[in-house]
């Protein structure tokens, strides 16, 4: 297929793509994946899959809802994935459409594994994930030399539902200036406790960036002793992605976000506090 003078691929019959859709944003769908949608005959998609982008599938394709919410009924695992197969068995094109990235945090390579056991051809398009969009849309940067040069990304929960058990707490907490943490909002006290058991700072910026990158984005911040008592006291609903270190006192220069966008900001941490942490040099062990 040639659109805007480049050449895509063909979405061929029998064929499963494990597609991307970004963090919520129409416009940071990429190419690849616009064509995926207008090609598709089956679209299985996530709950966190933003409506306006559903609007851009092809008008007959077939709708499949696979929401996967913690805490809320939802579509087992193994079934998602051999749905799949089926429907490629029937000589669909099927679209498996996910928020993010979908092999990052989005259990995309099971889905691929189960594809190949089952001999069924896939394609992967990846998308662009919530943790380093909702920072941008944010107006944090994931890296600045003047902070950070690593950052970590780590899930708040398993397939069990419960803080993943082969965190080394102590690594996490020493050897990553910037942490990204998904799905983190259900056991934010633990896992603000754990940190600071092994050496985090209470008084770290931390900020928690809601439904980022849509209409109804919501930015709360304030320090990892207090995140998770004011996350409680505000009433921020996941999906929300965290994000601890100096970077996010960088937000108040980088807001780039004009005042009709209609952010929802709560501050719970004075910004002096916070360039006061910026202007504090990097301790090398942990950079």
């Amino acid at each position: 297929m040639t659109k805007l003078g480049l050449d895509f691929p063909v979405f061929e019959p029998g064929w499963v793509w494990l597609v991307g859709a970004g963090p919520g944003d129409p416009g940071l769908l990429t190419l690849h994946a616009v064509n995926a949608m207008q090609q598709a005959d089956v679209v299985v998609y996530d709950a966190l899959v933003d409506e306006r982008i559903l609007n851009l599938l092809r008008p007959d394709a077939q709708r499949v809802y696979a929401g996967k919410r913690g805490g809320r009924p939802s579509s087992k695992q193994t079934d998602i994935s051999l749905q799949l197969v089926d429907y490629a068995k029937k000589d669909l094109r099927v679209l498996r459409l996910k928020g993010g990235d979908p092999f990052v945090f989005g259990r995309g390579g099971e889905e691929g594994m189960t594809l190949v056991d089952h001999n069924v051809p896939f394609r992967v398009v990846p998308g662009i994930t919530a943790g380093i969009a909702g920072a941008a849309y944010a107006g944090i940067p994931t890296t600045h030399r003047d902070c950070n040069s690593s950052v970590t990304f780590v899930t708040g929960h398993g397939s069990s539902g419960d803080v993943p058990d082969n965190i080394n707490w102590a690594a996490l907490a020493h050897g990553s200036p910037v942490l990204v943490m998904y799905m983190a909002m259900k056991h934010l006290r633990r896992i603000s406790a754990e940190l600071m058991a092994n050496g985090r700072s209470g008084d770290e910026p931390l900020a928690v960036i809601n439904q980022a990158t849509t209409p109804a984005q919501g930015i709360l911040i304030t320090t990892l002793a207090k995140a998770a008592d004011d996350v409680e006291r505000v009433g921020v609903e996941p999906p929300a992605v965290c994000i601890l270190g100096k970077v996010v006192g960088l937000r108040d220069r980088l807001n780039w976000l004009s005042p009709q966008d209609d952010v929802k900001e709560v501050r719970t941490v004075p910004f002096e506090q916070i360039l006061e942490l910026i202007s504090t040099p990097a301790d090398p062990q942990k950079d």
